[in-house]
């Protein structure tokens, strides 16, 4: 991802989330910058389609909806703070494929684990992916609230190959 995406990212997040979710292209800047190796893009067509942002943090740790991104320089997690996919994308693999992209990246950062929240009932995708819903550390339940419905705070642990 790059700062001439989060136009496109707006829009992608724009189409895949409820309302409540939206967060704003200057949080999406913010994020960028402050993680800019845990941020990448799809595209098909020419045009962004789908978009995951995520950084180094450490388990049981989450970030508040709308709010930017800390990364931590004693990481054990690769926290995926959004995953989206535009409709036309839908059912192609893409969002996996992502997913599995971020978990490269960590294992190359040293990593051992990745989290995140789920939510609009998408508990079932991250199971799929090897996530297990977790009580977040102690004094991120707040953080958890932020977010509208039900909201669970999710971890796998990342293979390493030898």
């Amino acid at each position: 991802m790059s700062a001439g995406d989060i136009e496109a990212v707006f829009a992608v997040q724009a189409e895949a989330y409820a309302q409540g979710f939206i967060e704003s292209r200057e949080v999406i800047g913010a994020r960028l910058a402050a993680a800019p190796q845990t941020a990448w893009v799809a595209e098909a067509d020419g045009r962004v389609g789908a978009y995951l942002v995520a950084y180094p943090s450490v388990r049981g740790r989450l970030s508040a909806l709308g709010a930017r991104f800390y990364p931590s320089t004693e990481a054990d997690s690769l926290y995926i703070h959004d995953l989206a996919v535009q409709q036309r994308l839908a059912g192609q693999g893409v969002g996996p494929a992502l997913v599995r992209h971020a978990w490269a990246q960590a294992v190359q950062l040293g990593l051992t684990h990745s989290s995140l929240v789920s939510v609009q009932s998408s508990v079932a995708f991250w199971k799929r992916l090897g996530y297990c819903s977790q009580a977040p550390g102690e004094g991120d339940q707040d953080a958890l609230r932020t977010y509208p419905g039900p909201a669970y705070y999710m971890l796998a642990r990342l293979v390493v190959a030898p």
